[in-house]
């Protein structure tokens, strides 16, 4: 009778926010045993997916003993539970087509980059599932969208050019940083362009990911032939590379 009444799962609540944890709840998801909670979970996802009511706190717990507690079994559970989540994510982002990557590459990635951004201390800043799925998804984005931008940034400018170090996202001011950084390179890219073919060039090979035939296609106004664009990319390329400034940005 003991263990049924431990393993009973409680009926979940009817209020207006389903993802927000219900406040002054006298279930204390911190002595459930692992197990029953996992299950609990996987009961309240079948339930959500059915889009019928469901309570969102025995995921949120889950995440909680992850991040805070940083018990790997739970970790485990989340990165199982939510793979499948987050590859529909991450093959929804536009730029995953043009990475070469397959989906598992980036959805560890994701996660991974997830666990690093919310230590222990951060993990009151995500008050409910929803923000910490919504964080999960900007992380399932970002890594596919800077591995495309680190991939033509390359073609740029050589690897050994390129201080790596300098580009790990631990926290939200640090990716925030990155982002200005990326602005204030391709602003100084455009400044050393000198026509609007140059520009469509570059802008159309290491933004958008498209091939000189494609890129003729597009814009046949400005181009004789693709063997233009070809030659054109490649002159701009060998400028860009001798370019003193712009490899000092990254050493």
């Amino acid at each position: 009778m003991t263990q049924q009444m431990t393993t009973q799962r409680p009926a979940a609540p009817h209020y207006a926010n389903a993802y927000a944890l219900p406040a002054g709840d006298e279930l204390d998801l911190a002595k459930i045993e692992m197990s029953v909670l996992m299950r609990w979970c996987n009961d309240e996802s079948r339930s959500f997916y059915r889009h019928e009511n469901h309570d969102p706190r025995y995921a949120y717990e889950l995440f909680r003993r992850a991040l805070v507690d940083r018990d790997d079994q739970a970790w485990a559970f989340l990165y199982q539970h939510y793979f499948p989540l987050a590859e529909h994510w991450v093959r929804r982002t536009g730029a995953f087509t043009m990475s070469g990557e397959s989906s598992e590459y980036f959805v560890s990635a994701a996660f991974t980059r997830f666990w690093r951004a919310i230590p222990a201390e951060r993990f009151r800043s995500f008050p409910s599932l929803a923000s910490l799925l919504n964080y999960l998804r900007r992380c399932a984005n970002c890594v596919v969208i800077d591995a495309v931008r680190a991939h033509n940034w390359n073609d740029m400018l050589p690897e050994e050019s390129i201080n790596w170090n300098n580009q790990a996202f631990s926290e939200a001011d640090e990716e925030a940083t990155e982002r200005v950084h990326r602005v204030e390179f391709w602003n100084y890219i455009n400044e050393l362009l000198s026509s609007e073919a140059e520009r469509i060039v570059v802008h159309s090979s290491f933004i958008l990911g498209m091939k000189p035939g494609d890129i003729f296609a597009a814009r046949n106004d400005l181009f004789a032939g693709v063997d233009e664009v070809y030659a054109l990319k490649r002159n701009i390329l060998n400028r860009l590379r001798r370019n003193s400034e712009l490899r000092a940005m990254y050493e």
